[in-house]
């Protein structure tokens, strides 16, 4: 699990500076960065400013900047070598389904589901009713379970009230769907005016017969599963996908709660119905045998996402060698049959044997052109025939009764 990033875009056309669209230095850390950001994009989100085209554009410049200052390796990047660096096909985008008309939501969801991955953010209405503190929050003790359904593009807010042997811990909120629907859980932090500010969400997940979420306030670091995280990287190379699969694990930013009342949500993702669902609040307490399972599991994919890395290198170029080797096999093949068909031919050239075309089978494959007779043959066979006075059917019948009996002519004669 980890704060996604709650918004995206595609590069604006013309790029300013992130750090100064964002109003923030270079030395700002992911927090600043963070609250600067939710600020700039509820101030421009489409959904407050339908009749302002420059809005729209400015809330593209402010989410396309957030995904490169978010990310600390394309921030690096940046850093580095300015937009040079990044690959602005690679960026993350993600689309607000309530300010899509009916159409576009239709090719959406139908893209969503031949498994194109899409990502959504959280409409700008529940975010601002969240930060004026307008919404109605449920109780969900620790230890319960409560199931409902949400309408699309709306939220359910519950409070999860945990005392400090609870906090200390761990706590972990689960939503889970038996029904497959799509949703997001959200987590929001208490600002100073008392209202609440978006600080993680969490995109469901196909786990089996269901869809999940989950977040995880442990005390060691816990990961999520960004499952659109190179999707173009990969469409573009289908064998990526293995090598590519676990770089999509993002590092949660908040690794525990302190006691007392935190609220969460469950935001409706899907295109055209209700979500089902049910969310449960647990301690960590109670499953501390788990929990260090997890733990476990936690480092060695992380190490196995580093071995995957240096792995692809080494699968690279034993491939490129493969695919040279294949290539000259099929050169060399090509030309061992050539010359063999080559030496074929010269050796069929040593003959005197003329097969004109047309007369295969003729007389003319016995001889080489001269009147000599077939070995075997008795010159005295003809000459006893004439002198027998036989016409032309009689001597047939005499030379071939003299060749079958193989020189019983010189008896007949």
């Amino acid at each position: 699990m980890s704060s996604k990033k709650l918004e995206g875009s595609s590069a604006p056309a013309i790029r300013r500076d992130p750090y100064e669209v964002l109003c923030v230095s270079r030395d700002a850390s992911d927090q600043e960065i963070k609250t600067a950001y939710r600020k700039l994009a509820l101030k421009y989100h489409p959904d407050k400013n339908a009749n302002n085209p420059e809005a729209s554009e400015l809330f593209k410049e402010v989410a396309y900047s957030y995904s490169i200052l978010s990310d600390p390796e394309k921030r690096r990047q940046y850093d580095n070598a300015g937009f040079e660096a990044l690959d602005a096909d690679g960026m993350d985008m993600e689309i607000d389904l309530s300010n899509l008309g009916t159409v576009n939501t239709m090719f959406a969801a139908l893209f969503s589901k031949l498994g194109v991955p899409i990502k959504t953010t959280v409409s700008a209405n529940v975010l601002e009713e969240a930060m004026n503190g307008t919404v109605t929050v449920r109780p969900l003790p620790i230890g319960t379970a409560v199931s409902g359904k949400v309408e699309k593009q709306c939220a359910h807010f519950f409070g999860v009230t945990i005392n400090d042997q609870q906090a200390e811990a761990g706590i972990v909120v689960r939503v889970t769907s038996t029904a497959q629907s799509k949703f997001k859980l959200l987590y929001f932090e208490q600002d100073s005016n008392g209202g609440y500010g978006l600080a993680l969400q969490e995109d469901s997940e196909k786990a089996g017969k269901v869809t999940s979420a989950g977040m995880y306030f442990l005390h060691f670091q816990v990961y999520r599963m960004d499952s659109t995280l190179n999707a173009l990287a990969i469409a573009k190379d289908p064998e990526s996908a293995f090598f590519k699969r676990l770089e999509g694990l993002q590092p949660c930013e908040v690794l525990e709660l302190k006691a007392g009342t935190h609220i969460f949500a469950v935001y409706g993702d899907n295109f055209f119905k209700t979500a089902s669902y049910t969310i449960e609040a647990l301690c960590a307490k109670s499953y501390e045998d788990t929990t260090e399972k997890l733990k476990e599991i936690e480092a060695q994919i992380l190490r196995k996402r580093n071995e995957l890395r240096q792995f692809e290198t080494e699968y690279r170029k034993a491939l490129a060698r493969f695919q040279e080797v294949t290539n000259r096999y099929t050169q060399e093949k090509q030309t061992v049959d050539e010359l063999l068909k080559q030496r074929d031919v010269i050796h069929s050239s040593f003959t005197v044997v003329k097969t004109p075309s047309g007369q295969s089978g003729s007389s003319s494959n016995l001889s080489n052109g001269s009147s000599s007779k077939i070995p075997g043959e008795d010159p005295k066979a003809d000459s006893a025939g004439e002198e027998g006075g036989s016409d032309g059917k009689d001597k047939s019948k005499r030379k071939w009764f003299n060749l079958n009996l193989k020189g019983s002519d010189k008896k007949l004669g």
